[in-house]
């Protein structure tokens, strides 16, 4: 099966101004992959290049098919102040395939019912979204991106700003949509802890290290990839099933 969207040799920035050179990244369908790197590393540039959104400076962005992609921005970037309920935010997610001059209809509606109700938050669609606490703000915009139908979820920080606990729930709900099936997840977090026991495939950036590295979970969980991102030696332990990263010291143990 094909990928769904991939950049080949790709040179991504701003204003001509290149941040990476030589990325090759592939998403293929189903795939779990989490980009992880520093705050202003280059994950947000490069997953709008990835998503078209941003003029790739060099190299190539290959979709040998259209694929429809759900996008949830970080929260922060939303306003809270928006005058609208969480099922009018959900509803958003249908405009783009609507159309001209066509206004929702059943179809949608019942495709945001679906969408709310898989995130949990059928019950608040006529809650302001303003009121909402910050975890149900989050999960109304993954509702806003699912209602599109995508075959391709794409978050930028999620659980950025959260509690532990909200954070593990956001991070539970991404895995029950992938184990679902069909649905493929490309997401953006600077801690590596929030997705080690979820994705199934990492992507180190970081553009002052000049890195970019892409590989499986059990790949990038290595020592030496470890030790390139966060320059210093990284362990990863297993706790009731969880992986667990924490510095080391010259000796081998804690710093």
């Amino acid at each position: 099966m094909s990928a769904l969207v991939a950049l080949e040799r790709a040179t991504v920035g701003y204003r001509g101004r290149a941040l990476l050179n030589g990325v090759d990244l592939v998403v293929d369908p189903g795939a779990f992959l989490a980009m992880v790197g520093p705050n202003g590393g280059g994950k947000t540039t490069v997953l709008r290049s990835l998503l078209g959104a941003l003029p790739l400076l060099g190299g190539r962005l290959v979709r040998p098919r259209p694929v429809r992609v759900g996008y949830v921005p970080q929260r922060d970037h939303v306003d809270a102040v928006w005058p609208f309920t969480a099922g009018e935010v959900a509803l958003m997610g249908r405009v783009p395939g609507l159309g001209p001059w066509r206004r929702p209809g059943a179809e949608d509606r019942e495709a945001v019912r679906r969408a709310m109700a898989t995130v949990g938050i059928e019950h608040l669609v006529d809650m302001p979204y303003g009121e909402m606490s910050g975890g149900q703000r989050q999960r109304t915009l993954i509702a806003r991106a699912l209602a599109a139908e995508p075959e391709l979820l794409v978050l930028d920080e999620p659980t950025n700003g959260m509690d532990p606990a909200a954070e593990l729930a956001t991070m539970d709900l991404l895995r029950a949509l992938h184990r679902a099936g069909g649905l493929a997840i490309v997401m953006v977090s600077h801690r590596l802890e929030a997705v080690a026991n979820y994705a199934q495939a990492l992507a180190f950036v970081d553009k002052d290290q000049t890195l970019f590295r892409v590989g499986s979970l059990e790949e990038m969980l290595r020592p030496e990839a470890l030790g390139a991102l966060y320059g210093r030696p990284v362990a990863v332990r297993e706790f009731e099933g969880r992986r667990i990263l924490y510095p080391v010291n010259g000796a081998g143990g804690a710093a």
